[in-house]
């Protein structure tokens, strides 16, 4: 497939989606609201009122990536038609032959708008429904995405990428080294990889979560799809959203997942976080695009001051045992009131001490008659965090990988520890490294020249919510 250098327009657009669609009546079209780095996309609305979107891939990468999602995409269509998932997802319905190669792919836009996460409140049913929506997909069978010839990795295999991802931040020298400190010692920490892989969507931001009449309507844009850290599909929300609506996110997470070993999620959803911005400057590093290693800086600069002199990533505040025989209560020993209060944190925490029946009778009062999931407890394709997982691709390649930076600053943060000698000098970005860049894709709901289209286009036309 060569290069499309002239992008394509609505009508050719609209003239391509008459051939995937036979007998499809164009009558209007709708460009998206910002270009896609990646493909070519309009909206177009047929004579009978319906709403479809096309995407025609610009470059042969995004022509593999759209192959792979579509494979995908008829698995998850599968498992939302059979109540594995309680969400949609884009269901192609025909495709295009493109002249130098490909092809478009052409499908019916999905009613919802993009999720408003500043918009977020704890006393509203949503922030459950989407962390019971993230449980049931961390639930189906592997398989999937197996089968669709999508990366495939266990715990270790997942934590050795990460390894891999910060050795080459670190030579680049723009990373704080306090930074780098905090990334290595959670990344050092095997209690944190203790975890066993699930499908995830690899890129759950704002705009790929479809929201109608409160619940989420549909999950968009799956090229990042893989098995892999169930932590990643949470970071972005987990940092983004307000904070009693992200505990609420996590707590009915945890308890809509059949897995509830994972005790250190949390803490490898704000590293996954922290890393996306040093992918972020790999992006620019590799591209050698000046403004974006300018603004990737600034953001490492800004969040190695938000994370000073606080605990580091996976730290757990211990225990205070009563000793009967030093102090009558346990909350007047050395510390007043310590262990009192944790105890009293522990067991307020949105029903997370709780049985599993009394901890869904505490969701905040939540009709039980209105739960789409709290209790899903499918074990299907259930991967064993000890074994190897076939087949693995080649380590250092990161083609699958979303560059998710410019999260947020996180909510946790690290000790603060003498400075070591300055990082090495800037990696030499030679052709090998940039020829390897397929994988540090700037995220959708960072790019700068816009993003996948059928997204775009979904949040530029007037919403039809069942």
């Amino acid at each position: 497939m060569d290069v499309s250098n002239t992008p394509r327009s609505p009508l050719t657009l609209a003239a391509l989606a008459t051939v995937a669609i036979p007998g499809l009546d164009v009558v209007a079209t709708h460009p998206p609201a910002q270009a896609d780095a990646d493909f070519d996309v309009a909206g177009v609305t047929d004579a009978e009122g319906r709403r479809w979107m096309i995407r025609a891939p610009k470059l042969a990468a995004a022509g593999a990536a759209l192959e792979a999602e579509v494979e995908v995409l008829g698995g998850l269509a599968a498992a939302a038609d059979a109540g594995g998932i309680t969400f949609d997802v884009p269901r192609p319905q025909g495709f295009a032959p493109l002249p130098e190669g490909g092809r478009a792919v052409v499908y019916r836009e999905l009613p919802g708008r993009a999720l408003d996460v500043d918009g977020l409140s704890a006393d509203s049913v949503l922030p459950r429904r989407i962390g019971r929506a993230i449980a049931r997909l961390h639930e189906l069978d592997p398989a999937i995405i197996a089968d669709a010839g999508l990366p495939l990795y266990d715990a270790q295999d997942y934590r050795t990428r990460r390894l891999a991802e910060l050795d080459e931040a670190a030579r680049t020298g723009h990373v704080p080294a306090a930074l780098l400190r905090r990334w290595e010692h959670a990344l050092e920490d095997v209690r944190l990889w203790q975890f066993r892989a699930t499908v995830v969507h690899g890129d759950l931001a704002a705009e790929h979560i479809l929201i109608a009449n409160d619940d989420v309507a549909a999950f968009l844009d799956w090229a990042d799809a893989r098995v892999a850290d169930p932590a990643d599909d949470l970071a972005w929300l987990l940092a983004a959203a307000p904070e009693d609506a992200a505990e609420t996110i996590l707590s009915a997470y945890r308890r809509a997942r059949s897995d509830t070993t994972d005790e250190f999620l949390d803490a490898r959803a704000v590293l996954a976080g922290e890393l996306a911005l040093a992918r972020w400057l790999l992006h620019g590093v590799r591209h050698r695009d000046e403004a974006i290693i300018d603004d990737a800086v600034q953001m490492l600069l800004d969040l190695d001051e938000a994370v000073t002199g606080a605990p580091p990533i996976g730290s757990r505040a211990p225990d205070v045992e009563y000793d009967p025989g030093t102090a009558d209560d346990p909350g007047t020993a050395d510390d007043p009131g310590t262990a009192d209060d944790q105890g009293a944190e522990r067991a307020d925490d949105d029903g997370e001490d709780l049985e599993p029946d009394a901890a869904i009778a505490r969701d905040d009062g939540e009709d039980p008659t209105d739960d789409d999931g709290a209790g899903f407890a499918g074990d299907q394709g259930a991967l064993d965090e000890t074994g190897p997982i076939e087949p693995n691709p080649a380590p250092g390649n990161w083609g699958d990988d979303a560059v998710t930076a410019p999260f947020p600053v996180s909510r946790q943060s690290a000790q603060p520890e003498d400075e070591p000698a300055p990082p090495p000098d800037i990696l030499d970005t030679s052709e090998q490294q940039e020829a390897a860049d397929g994988d540090l894709r700037e995220p959708d709901y960072l790019r700068r020249s816009g993003r996948r289209g059928d997204d775009s286009a979904t949040r530029q036309l007037p919403a039809t919510e069942t």
